[in-house]
């Protein structure tokens, strides 16, 4: 048997990469990790935790307007931006040591350096110009926001990268993107007073998403002052020489802004890495393609997370990263399972889904069942705020089984963890119709909705 400096090497400190080699070094395997930027990867250093905190940090504006109605007087409120940057920037190098520090305490080794296959056993570690052996590679680089270089005047834009540690807020923004991403930052710009316009070139926002949640939630953003222009998109940006920026859009107009941000969807992060001279399949896109195992097409090498061609989000690749310990290294071969994947949107009101679409459901199931409320947040009803909240259940009609689960409203994310429990566990309609309703609350719509809004029996209807 050759002799390996590791029996696993990491390539990518991300959520996924320092999972798997946290648990492999804890089973007593040589690991070691490599990530040429900050461990803790797209979710914890641009993505998910600081936009979080930039959520919070939007939503002050309607609690302090709200909190009139329930008596409370709040003086006028200032807001500086370069504060919430700088405990932003303070808490994720917080997290960031903690990321490094749990794979090294669990015994691992850590690089930071970029890592580039030499063959299917090899690594070059360019910061240290040395090479290291590992018996099993597994590849979790991520991915980073797709450019637009056919765009004339694209050097002018900016990414969600850039977005959390700009100089200053701008006064407008124009947002490129109908996706998560894209909404998430309308919301957050609007919140912390950015005159916001949202530009999608399809027909509504958040593809893939239930409609009934994409109308109610496009309805809401633009009665709280966000512009959203659907069917159009950036044909070129120019810099004015006041500094502003013009985009030009298809539909004639041009939108003078402070900002123009692009968030149009991401690529994995495969270039430059090796994979091409060791024959590792990637797809159209770039993607690392792997089968149900996280396997490559190479028998020593695995790739999870965003880098793959499957499903991109962090508790994915934290998952995938535990099957493929399981897989690898315990010879207990365990697939990912990607079914029935909660997920939320933290616009404004928030989104929180699981399972299937109406639509979706349609497709699939002969009789289809819609339970359907739409009313005013109990905590809305002093302040006066003119909002609604949507819970939908989807049920197949022949197995009563709940199939999917929509909601738009406040902590409509944490709704969704809950609801990903039964919806895994295939429970039906019945089951949450025995289910008690904790009162006075919004949930309790999820189990007193006895008869359905409507049925849809061979996509009609009735």
């Amino acid at each position: 048997m050759a002799a390996y400096d590791y029996d696993l090497f990491v390539i990518g400190g991300g959520s996924g990469g320092v999972r798997a080699a946290r648990m492999a070094a804890a089973f007593g395997k040589r690991v070691a990790i490599a990530e040429e930027y900050r461990f803790g990867g797209t979710c914890v250093i641009r993505g998910c935790v600081p936009k979080k905190l930039y959520v919070y940090a939007s939503q002050f504006p309607e609690h302090f307007a709200d909190a009139a109605g329930y008596g409370w007087t709040v003086p006028e409120a200032s807001f500086d931006w370069p504060t919430l940057v700088a405990n932003k920037d303070k808490e994720i190098a917080r997290l960031e040591a903690i990321y490094k520090k749990n794979v090294e305490g669990s015994g691992g080794e850590t690089f930071h350096s970029r890592a580039v296959l030499v063959d299917t056993h090899s690594i070059y570690l360019v910061a240290e110009d040395r090479t290291v052996s590992a018996d099993q590679i597994l590849i979790a680089t991520g991915g980073r926001p797709a450019p637009h270089p056919a765009l004339p005047g694209h050097e002018y834009c900016i990414f969600s990268n850039e977005t959390f540690d700009l100089k200053e807020l701008p006064k407008a923004i124009m947002i490129e993107g109908g996706g998560y991403i894209a909404v998430e930052f309308a919301n957050i710009f609007h919140g912390l007073g950015v005159d916001t316009t949202l530009v999608y070139r399809g027909q509504e926002i958040l593809s893939r998403f239930d409609m009934d949640l994409r109308r109610s939630l496009h309805e809401t953003m633009e009665r709280k002052g966000i512009r959203i222009l659907c069917h159009a998109v950036s044909e070129s940006v120019r810099k004015t020489p006041e500094g502003k920026l013009d985009a030009q859009l298809t539909t004639g107009e041009t939108l003078t802004v402070d900002q123009v941000m692009l968030a149009i969807g991401r690529l994995p992060n495969t270039e430059n890495m090796g994979l091409e001279g060791v024959g590792i399949e990637l797809s159209k896109t770039g993607a690392i393609v792997v089968d149900k195992y996280s396997r490559t097409n190479v028998d020593n090498i695995w790739a999870i997370g965003d880098v793959t061609h499957r499903v991109q989000l962090t508790p994915v690749a934290i998952h995938e990263a535990m099957c493929f310990v399981e897989t690898a290294f315990k010879d207990n071969p365990t697939a990912p399972d990607h079914d029935t994947i909660p997920t939320a949107v933290f616009s404004q009101p928030e989104i929180g889904t699981v399972g299937l679409s109406e639509d979706d459901a349609i497709e699939r199931y002969p009789d289809v069942e819609i339970y359907r409320a739409s009313f005013r947040p109990m905590r809305h009803t002093l302040s006066g705020r003119d909002e609604k909240m949507l819970i939908k259940l989807v049920v197949d009609g022949a197995s009563r089984k709940v199939i999917g689960a929509h909601i738009l409203g406040p902590n409509a994310g944490e709704m969704a963890q809950l609801l990903g429990i039964p919806l895994k566990a295939g429970l039906t309609k019945d089951d949450f119709d025995r289910t008690m309703a904790v009162h006075p609350t919004a949930a309790e719509e999820l189990v007193t909705m006895y008869k359905p809004t409507y049925r849809v029996k061979n996509g009609e209807r009735i």
